[in-house]
């Protein structure tokens, strides 16, 4: 597929600053691009090269002033990282092959409700009382559990498991080996050192425009629901326990983990390997850094919080920075002790 510069302006709402004619076949990062290629240039500390790509068209912010001449064709935009992402997008749908139909060998049970163009994959299974929306595609090796719910135009990628009552959204992504509805973490102390386990009969809700990584686990709730609130983005590698709500547009990067009946608010952002304490609320806004370790409730919208346990990010970095002048601090400590003795000496 080939585009000009004047196609990719009227898609993204920009202006061509150069040859509305340049033409591109693909996409590349704006250091390697060769000449038919697409970039674009969102961070200033990568505008070198802007004056040495090869890419023949670049997409660049609507207010950047070149501090010298450039080959490549530019479009302009208020947001670069948005449009590129949005050409990315459309190109992705164009090129994609999309499968239809249902695959044999496969399971669905007689009183399963398949939509209209559904594609079920080799392998895969769709239990009693199963519904599966239209448009919805489930890749081989799926599980949908028995009265569980997958909405329109959804996509499980292979080896998703959707337990039993679980509601999957409309146009949710799932990558391959996530597990939604596994049982929460419940069990009871028992006089003897044991534990019993405590059923866990409630369910995840997924709602529409949710994405969710490869080999994330978001667990069933003891009672009620889990929920992931619509439009949150989740990472690789994840676990969400029982009872937990994350809230709409909320992000969470990889091998993040968030402990039972936390309520996290919307747009939210959490970095990697941070962990969240059970039953605390995250105000909305809030940005957990990563490897964070969050024991108390965040109750301030927009806070931003580093370290273990968790604090105030201008503190964090202020300590940071004290922590640096430790080495300094202790031999000058040393010195004034040494100072005090001499002293304390000559008075006797």
């Amino acid at each position: 597929m080939e585009f000009s510069a004047a196609q990719i302006a009227s898609m993204v709402g920009g202006r061509v600053d150069g040859d509305p004619a340049a033409a591109v076949t693909s996409f590349a990062k704006i250091e390697e691009a060769l000449a038919g290629q697409l970039a674009f240039l969102a961070n200033p500390k990568y505008e070198d090269h802007l004056y040495t790509t090869h890419a023949s068209v670049v997409i660049v912010r609507s207010d950047l002033r070149p501090r010298t001449a450039v080959d490549a064709t530019l479009v302009r935009v208020e947001d670069p990282y948005g449009a590129f992402a949005l050409l990315l997008t459309a190109y992705q749908r164009m090129a994609a092959h999309r499968p239809s139909g249902i695959e044999q060998p496969s399971h669905v049970a007689p009183d399963a409700s398949i939509g209209k163009d559904v594609y079920i994959g080799a392998f895969a299974y769709v239990a009693e009382g199963a519904v599966v929306g239209d448009g919805a595609q489930l890749h081989p090796q799926t599980y949908v559990g028995r009265n569980a719910r997958i909405g329109k135009g959804s996509v499980l990628h292979p080896g998703v498991k959707i337990y039993h009552d679980c509601i999957i959204g409309d146009d949710v992504t799932i990558h391959a080996g996530c597990v939604i509805g596994g049982d929460g973490f419940g069990f009871a102390p028992q006089p003897d050192g044991t534990y019993a386990k405590v059923p866990q009969i409630g369910r995840v809700v997924v709602e529409d425009h949710v994405e969710i990584g490869a080999n994330t686990c978001i667990d069933r709730a003891t009672m009620g629901e889990t929920r992931i609130r619509q439009g949150a983005k989740l990472d690789n590698l994840i676990q969400i326990a029982h009872n937990v709500e994350v809230g709409a547009d909320t992000v969470i990067a990889a091998q993040a983990g968030v402990s039972g009946s936390t309520k996290v608010g919307r747009n939210v952002q959490i970095g990697g390997q941070a962990g969240i304490a059970g039953h605390l609320a995250i105000a909305d806004g809030s940005r957990i850094n990563g490897q964070s370790g969050v024991t108390k409730s965040i109750r301030r919208p927009n806070t931003a919080v580093n370290g273990t346990p968790a604090f105030e990010h201008t503190d964090y970095l202020r300590a940071q920075a004290v922590s640096r002048k430790l080495p300094d601090l202790e031999k000058r400590i040393l010195e004034l002790e040494g100072l005090v003795r001499q002293l304390l000496a000559e008075r006797v």
